[in-house]
């Protein structure tokens, strides 16, 4: 390697520069901003090519080379780019986000500080029905109606857990003592640095259809305000696929190609062998697995081999 190298200059982002600390909205009152920066889609080419210089590669074979990084999830040169974020998030959210411990966090602390006075609020027709396939999921909307009573309930909780502990605030109570009653819908507020390969794994994860809506609509926007911004060439490679994408398992396979045949007495047997049916031909109404199956099948417009009907629940 020649020990002629040229001088660098810091690459930038001008359409990520100019959002530099502007927050983006999420929630009633939440927000998403960029703090800093390290990298571009240049730096992934770089760092794939092992060059510290700008390199002599056409855009188009750039971009082919992030593709391909990203398609064959070779992940390292991506490690390469780091964000650092600030965001403001409910508590009970922050506890999902801060479960990837792949970042560099620095919470707003509540022992230092008084307890920001902000908290979430659920409209009456917001109130979601516990999902019946998913355990820790949700599915569907509760009747407005009943939904405006639990709202009233909500505020006055608010008010009163809020209230409680202004007064021991101001009985000289220590703050950690204080805030052991405020609810989990008070906002908290982080920096949160990570770098490109994890970011994109959190972002895949949290803008799933069974991620809690709130945490997805953080997820959204971090992906298509900042991410996009910041690195378009992997944004696009990102949703090609990591998002619009799907895989198919050993097992889903041979019976897809069992159907492409039309060997109907060979996908009931594999179904049976692989504990999807009963002895009978009927689904059963525990798998996990066989319900994420016909999912991707529905997704593809194609009809499942079992027709019958069934109730799935997390059997994960």
């Amino acid at each position: 390697m020649s020990d002629n190298f040229e001088k660098l200059e810091k690459l930038r982002v001008p359409a990520l520069d100019e959002v530099l600390g502007v927050p983006f909205k999420v929630l009633k009152d939440g927000f998403v901003r960029v703090i800093d920066y390290l990298g571009t889609d240049e730096s992934i080419v770089q760092a794939a090519r092992v060059s510290y210089g700008k390199g002599t590669k056409k855009i188009r074979e750039d971009e082919a080379l992030i593709r391909y990084l990203l398609r064959h999830q070779h992940t390292t040169p991506f490690e390469m780019c780091e964000i650092k974020l600030h965001v403001r998030v409910p508590m009970d959210c922050w506890r999902q986000w801060i479960r990837h411990r792949t970042a560099n966090i620095n919470e707003y602390s509540t022992r230092y500080s008084i307890a920001i006075d902000s908290a979430e609020t659920t409209k009456p027709d917001e109130w979601r029905f516990q999902s019946a396939i998913n355990r820790q999921g949700s599915g569907g909307y509760l009747d407005s109606s009943l939904g405006e009573q639990l709202t009233n309930e909500e505020m006055e909780l608010h008010e009163m857990t809020r209230k409680i502990y202004n007064k021991r605030i101001e009985a000289g109570v220590a703050r950690e003592q204080a805030r052991k009653d405020l609810t989990l819908s008070t906002y908290t507020e982080a920096y949160w640095k990570i770098d490109l390969h994890n970011l994109l794994h959190f972002l895949s994860l949290r803008m799933e259809t069974n991620a809690q809506l709130e945490i997805r609509k953080y997820a959204e926007t971090i992906c298509n305000e900042v991410v996009k911004r910041w690195v378009p060439v992997t944004w696009q490679a990102f949703w090609d696929y990591m998002i619009n994408s799907m895989t198919f398992s050993g097992l889903e396979i041979k019976i897809i190609t069992a159907m492409l045949r039309g060997e109907k007495d060979l996908v009931d047997g594999l179904g049976k062998q692989f504990g999807w049916l009963k002895e009978d031909g009927t689904k059963k109404t525990m798998n996990r697995e066989l319900f994420e199956f016909e999912e991707k099948l529905a997704k593809l417009n194609i009809e499942s081999p079992w027709k019958s009907e069934t109730l799935v629940t997390n059997n994960a």
